[in-house]
This record gives C-alpha cells, sequence and structure tokens, in this order.
C-alpha cells in the first residue's frame, strides 16, 4: 500500500477486501476479520479509502464488477488495478477479462520476483510473504505490528479448532 501511494500517481487509493476469490471455495479468515485488518492497517492513511463493496455482497464478485461499480461511483479519468504477481497466471480466466482489460491499467505488485510481461505495470515492493504462509507456519514476522498479535491469535485459535 505504502509502495503503491508513493509510486503511482493517484488521487486516491481504494482498497476492497474481498468476500472471497472467486477462484477459490473457501477462506481461513473471515470477510469481517480480514476488513477489520485492512481498516486498521490502511484506512488512516489520507489517501486510503478501504470500501466494502464486495463483502457486503455475500458472495465471490468478479473484478469487472467491482470495477463498474468503483466507475459510478467516482467516474476516474485513469484507473489502476493492483493485483498480485501470482494472479498472472490465471489473469485471462478472469470473468469477462477483456472487458476489463479496456477498463483499467493493470499494475502488478511482485513480491516473489516473478518476471513480469511488459504490457504491465509492475509494482516491485520487498516484502515476499503470502497470506498461505503465515497461515501454514504461524510466522508472523512480516506481518504489520498493528495486527500482528490479532492474526497470530486468529490462526492459533484455527489450527487448535
Amino acid at each position: 500500500v505504502l509502495e503503491a501511494l508513493e509510486k503511482l500517481d493517484i488521487d486516491k487509493l481504494i482498497i476492497m477486501p474481498t468476500y472471497i476469490n472467486p477462484f477459490k471455495q473457501n477462506f481461513s479468515a473471515d470477510e469481517k476479520q480480514r476488513f477489520l485488518w485492512v481498516k486498521k492497517l490502511w484506512g488512516h492513511f489520507p489517501k486510503v479509502e478501504i470500501c466494502d463493496f464486495e463483502t457486503k455482497q455475500k458472495r465471490p464478485v468478479p473484478s469487472i464488477e467491482s470495477v463498474k461499480y468503483l466507475y459510478k461511483l467516482y467516474n476516474p479519468s485513469k484507473f489502476y488495478l493492483l493485483i498480485g504477481a501470482d494472479h498472472l497466471e490465471k489473469l485471462h480466466l478472469w470473468h469477462d477479462f477483456e472487458k476489463l482489460n479496456s477498463l483499467v491499467e493493470f499494475v502488478i505488485a511482485n513480491r516473489n520476483d516473478i518476471e513480469i510481461p511488459k504490457n504491465f505495470k509492475d509494482l516491485k515492493t520487498d516484502k515476499k510473504i503470502a497470506s498461505s504462509f503465515i497461515r501454514n507456519t504461524l510466522n508472523i514476522n512480516e506481518v504489520c505490528e498493528e495486527i500482528k498479535d490479532e492474526v497470530k491469535k486468529y490462526y492459533e485459535k484455527l489450527q487448535k479448532n
């Protein structure tokens, strides 16, 4: 988030936690918990808005639907859609990808030295960790201090059940 604010010429950064990724069957932390963590981490930054559109839908929401919602709300002149490099492999499978691609400029958060095709904007980040790593190992060293204890307790409780 900080790198996006720093490196992209933007008026606003909208963070929209998903209810569930359309390519997944379930999630570890429920949408309310993830929304609270995101709000706690980044909701206080001046250019950041945390949007609950997807979590309120209570279903997987294709990115094209969220993008259209934000276009209606803000009518932006430029729309960056920031995604993790790990999503590149299946990007062409996203719902209505061609339309989505015509509406946004993809910005790829590259945290695992994945080669980014030249037609995408590359946002290099020094954070080389995924949520699955935290869930599976309970290694929270890379988790931001503001939520570190909450995340650890949450996943410890999950592992006990």
